[in-house]
C-alpha cells in the first residue's frame, strides 16, 4: 500500500514538473514572437529609410544636373559675349589702321600736289630760257651776245634750273617718234607725215615740253601727232 502510495507521489510530482515546465515554456514563445516582430518592424524602416535615401539622391542628381545646366547656358552666353568683344575690337582696329593709311596718303598726295603745283608755276620760266638759248644760235648776229656774256649767263640759269627740276625729281616730256599717250600728250594737230613709214597716232613734234613728277603728269606736252 505504501509502495502505490509512492508511486502516485511520483507520477503527481512529474506532473507538477511538466506543468511548471510548460509555464516556463510559454514565456519564451512569446519573446520569439515579439523579436520577429521587431525584427520585421525594423526590415520595413531599413527599406523605407532606402527608399527615401534614393529618392533624396534622384533629387540631389536632378538639381545638380539642372545646376550644370544653368552654368552652361551662363558660359555659352559669356562665350558668345567674348567673341562678340573680339569681333568689334578687330573691326575697330582694322578701322584704325584703314583710317591712320588713308590720312597717311592723303597727306602723301596733298604734299605731292603741293610741291607739284610750286614746280609748275615756274615751268614757263624754264620754257623762256630755252626758247632765249634756241633764238640766240638761230640768230645771225649772235657773236655779239656771245661775245658779250649774255648767252652764256642765260644757258647758266638754264643749267641750274634744270638743276633744281631734276632734284625734285621732274621729268621733261619733249620725244619725238613715240606714241602717242594720252597720260602724257595733248595732241594740238593731226597731219600727215613726210615719211609713209610712221604709223598713225606717232608723236611729230613737240610744241610745248611737258613735264612729269613721278608718276604724276604736271602739265602735258603739246605735240602734232601722225594721221
Amino acid at each position: 500500500m505504501t509502495t502505490d502510495n509512492s508511486k502516485n507521489q511520483e507520477v503527481k510530482d512529474q506532473h507538477d514538473d511538466s506543468a511548471s515546465a510548460g509555464e516556463e515554456h510559454e514565456p519564451g514563445l512569446e519573446e520569439n514572437e515579439t523579436g520577429v516582430a521587431e525584427q520585421y518592424s525594423e526590415s520595413l524602416t531599413a527599406d523605407e529609410l532606402k527608399e527615401k535615401s534614393r529618392d533624396d539622391l534622384i533629387d540631389q542628381v536632378l538639381e545638380q544636373s539642372e545646376l550644370i545646366r544653368a552654368l552652361k547656358d551662363q558660359m555659352a552666353e559669356l562665350d558668345q559675349h567674348i567673341e562678340e568683344l573680339n569681333d568689334s575690337n578687330l573691326r575697330k582696329a582694322a578701322e584704325l589702321d584703314n583710317l591712320r593709311k588713308r590720312v597717311n596718303r592723303d597727306r602723301a598726295q596733298t604734299y605731292e600736289a603741293s610741291r607739284a603745283a610750286a614746280v609748275e608755276a615756274f615751268l614757263p620760266v624754264n620754257d623762256d630760257l630755252i626758247r632765249t638759248l634756241k633764238a640766240i644760235e638761230e640768230t645771225d648776229g649772235s657773236t655779239s651776245l656771245k661775245e658779250s656774256g649774255i648767252e652764256d649767263g642765260v644757258r647758266l640759269v638754264a643749267e641750274k634750273f634744270e638743276e633744281v627740276l631734276r632734284r625734285y625729281n621732274v621729268e621733261r616730256i619733249d620725244q619725238t617718234g613715240v606714241p602717242f599717250d594720252v597720260d602724257l600728250h595733248d595732241a594740238m594737230l593731226r597731219q600727215k607725215p613726210e615719211d609713209e613709214e610712221i604709223d598713225s597716232d606717232i608723236v611729230l613734234e613737240v610744241l610745248e615740253n611737258g613735264y612729269r613728277m613721278g608718276d604724276r603728269t604736271i602739265r602735258h606736252a603739246k605735240v602734232i601727232v601722225s594721221e
